[in-house]
């Protein structure tokens, strides 16, 4: 098995590349013809769907085939070879068999798990069938990828997959209310265009959302999502934007759900809230009590600690000093420090000395905005002598480290004495009351793409890929893709085994044949010398030096075939052929007339469906 594929993706190319390489009808015959017609090929299909196009070839030259492949794909896609070349990918016999058997079970999807590329795969099969360049190692291949794929589906939940950590986001967000209640005539930002991302655009419309703003970095991705979305009968309204205007759009909505590739945060502290004040919510105001441990802005800051009554006091403007600082996509990264607010210039020597003292007394290390729980000591003074329930007024005009210190202080040190005891989401951290929740948040990211400190700000609910990992032990999604994989490494290395098999068998077809030969000359020689012989002592004879013939066989040809059958087997067919002398000609005089018998069985195209 020589098995190539070259293609691209919606994995490995923009959306305005996919648009230019698609296929007409048309194109893809005059394309299975012209790989035929070159020399590496000798059967090849096409698999052309809106998010991919592949080719699949035997080859008996690696690079040549590549070349070639290559070639033929920006001749008939009208896109020029030096500029598809970045975009293509290549796999190669197990490989190639492992990336088929994925797309099947729709692991390589824009939404995973989805069903529809199982009907693709077996129009593309259909069509090679049909144009008579799909061979026996095309025909075993797409047909064994369509019962893995059906495998998939039956076997496990990964058509459920990606809607399950969708669908579970929203029912975090929706707390105790129903989803479809929840979201009803609200408006959603989207960020990013991709599998999961298309999933919670298409989840959001189900369940009744007003209308849906996609942005993404690819406009013309974003673009089409919207298409889609307005295609889909559920009445929403959809429209995209630019990255750019993802924070203008922020402003606008009720929920926002990201799930891109960025390595960076694509909604910092300050994107957040500067939206809320937009909304009108003043973060001075009432804000829900912090935690007694975790890290944020809230946290650093001492953020809405408790009053002696139990109720909330008054907090100054957050400086949200906890995101890092971002750098604009396609720019370098500025090299300078930065200075968190409230920090420029050299720090007071006395400062210094209380930060210290303070990580020794409680365990607790402030940096840049970020605090990291060492261990819990209480029952200290302040470190920098701010009363334990302070107000706006104690905390006017103290600057950024002294806050910071007051809020280790004050979130674990002798104020947490004071504090009532309060109530805690699933998933483990302080939420806004739903009641109160002027912006959710849902971050399917990983790295996350939302500065996970915003969720002690008021008015302001998120929940993320940790906070969902928490709450759902079991991780539907995570499990069913696992046990995908495990399904597909298993049918793989059973195809190739009996793909390795199927190439020897000729050739112990044909040694079989020349025995028999053999067996024929010698009895037709002992008729000559021996004619007094009756028949039924002519037949006793034959049928013996027949068993001796095979006896002596059989151990040989069994055994060769479980040895070709295992990875580095391919030589023992060569092997074979050199020590009885077979004739090439013959070995491949056998494998054709097999290859004609099942292109002839009116059941190997019903067998697939």
């Amino acid at each position: 098995m020589s098995l190539l594929v070259v293609g691209l993706s919606h994995r490995s190319a923009p959306v305005s590349v996919l648009e230019r390489a698609s296929l007409s009808a048309d194109a893809k015959v005059k394309l299975l013809h012209d790989t035929l017609a070159a020399e590496p090929a000798t059967e090849a299909t096409v698999l052309a769907t809106c998010n991919r196009i592949e080719l699949y070839a035997d080859v008996d030259k690696f690079h040549a085939g590549v070349a070639e492949l290559s070639t033929l794909l920006a001749q008939h896609s009208g896109v020029a070879l030096e500029e598809l070349t970045p975009y293509l990918y290549v796999h190669y016999e197990d490989r190639a068999v492992h990336h088929l058997f994925s797309v099947a079970c729709g692991l390589d999807s824009m939404v995973v798990g989805e069903g529809q590329i199982l009907g693709q795969i077996k129009d593309a099969l259909a069509l090679g069938q049909e144009l008579h360049t799909a061979g026996r190692l095309i025909n075993d291949l797409f047909q064994q990828a369509l019962r893995v794929g059906k495998r998939a589906h039956s076997e496990t939940g990964i058509d459920r997959a990606g809607q399950s950590l969708v669908t579970f986001g929203l029912e975090q967000l929706a707390v105790r209310e129903p989803v479809a209640d929840w979201a009803a005539g609200k408006r959603a930002l989207v960020i990013g265009a991709g599998s999961m991302s298309s999933l919670a655009a298409a989840t959001l419309a189900r369940v009744g959302v007003a209308e849906i703003v996609v942005a993404n970095r690819t406009a013309e991705r974003a673009q089409r999502l919207v298409e889609i979305l307005g295609a889909s009968g559920t009445g929403v309204s959809a429209r995209a934007v630019a990255m750019a205007d993802v924070a203008d759009e922020l402003t606008r909505v009720d929920v926002a759900v990201s799930c891109t590739g960025a390595t960076g945060l694509v909604l910092t502290g300050e994107d957040v809230a500067a939206a809320l004040a937009r909304h009108g919510l003043d973060l001075a105001g009432p804000a829900a009590e912090a935690p007694a441990s975790g890290s944020g802005v809230g946290g650093a800051l001492g953020v809405g600690g408790a009053s002696p009554a139990g109720g909330s006091f008054p907090t100054p403007p957050l400086p949200v000093t906890g995101a890092a600082p971002q750098t604009p996509r396609g720019s370098a990264p500025d090299p300078a420090p930065q200075t968190p607010a409230g920090l420029e210039g050299a720090p007071d020597a006395d400062v210094v000395a209380r930060l210290a003292a303070a990580a020794q007394a409680l365990g607790r290390l402030a940096d840049a905005g970020a605090a990291r729980t060492l261990s819990a000591v209480a029952g200290d003074a302040c470190p920098v002598e701010l009363p334990g329930p302070a107000g706006r007024t104690a905390l006017a005009g103290v600057d950024a480290t002294s806050l910071e210190l007051h809020g280790a202080w004050a979130d674990q040190g002798g104020a947490a004495a004071q504090r009532p005891p309060r109530p805690r989401s699933a998933a483990g951290r302080a939420q806004a009351d739903p009641a109160t929740v002027r912006l959710a948040l849902l971050d399917l990211a990983m790295p996350r793409d939302i500065d996970a400190a915003v969720h002690r700000m008021p008015g302001v609910r998120l929940v993320d890929i940790e906070s969902l990992a928490e709450a759902s032990a079991d991780a539907p999604m995570a499990a069913d893709v696992d046990a995908v994989r495990a399904l597909v490494a298993d049918e793989v290395a059973a195809f190739g085994a009996a793909q390795r098999a199927a190439h020897i068998t000729p050739t112990v077809v044909a040694l079989r044949a020349m025995a028999a030969e053999v067996v024929a000359s010698e009895v037709a020689r002992l008729d000559g010398r021996l004619p007094d012989l009756d028949e039924r002592q002519r037949a006793e004879v034959t049928q013996t030096v027949r068993r001796v013939v095979d006896k002596l066989l059989h151990a040989p040809t069994v055994r060769v075939k479980q040895l070709a059958s295992e990875p580095g087997g391919a030589g023992y067919a060569e092997a074979l052929r050199e020590l009885f002398d077979l004739d090439p000609q013959t070995v491949a005089s056998v494998a054709s007339v097999g290859q004609a018998d099942r292109n002839d069985d009116p059941g190997i195209a019903g067998r697939a469906s």
